[in-house]
């Protein structure tokens, strides 16, 4: 990656990131990727409280990522509102329900740590054995 391919993740980070801190996301986790895989270079993951939060806050990083004048290459999941994603080719966005979040755990996956949901208190779902 040259240097303005760096500067221009960056800029997606950070319009991505206030994208979902403007809906109000939860246990934003941005990971490094381009060690584990060549397909894109960072991940974004967060947390909505409901479907509709996690619809809303996947179209809000992509329309702040289209107004900046950056190609998304395509969405996926906003109608469940479960597990929302928006791909912008070096920059992948996954926005999930906490007890989706829970269950597949990509954090760990991706070299990320879990997020405690809800530190000192039990969680308020289980994830299926």
């Amino acid at each position: 990656m040259n240097e303005q391919e760096l500067a221009d993740l960056q800029k997606m980070v950070e319009i991505s990131v206030s994208a979902l801190e403007d809906i109000k996301a939860k246990d934003i986790a941005v990971l490094e990727t381009s060690a584990k895989t060549s397909l894109f270079a960072r991940m974004i993951i967060a947390s909505g409280d409901s479907s509709r939060q996690v619809k809303a806050l996947a179209n809000n990083v992509a329309v702040e990522l289209k107004s900046a004048g950056f190609e998304l290459l395509g969405s996926e999941g906003q109608d469940s509102g479960e597990w929302a994603l928006v791909d912008a080719g070096d920059l992948v966005v996954h926005v999930m329900l906490p007890a989706v979040r829970d269950y597949y755990d990509i954090d760990t996956l991706w070299g990320g740590e879990k997020p405690s949901f809800h530190a000192g208190a039990s969680k308020p779902w289980h994830a299926a054995d």
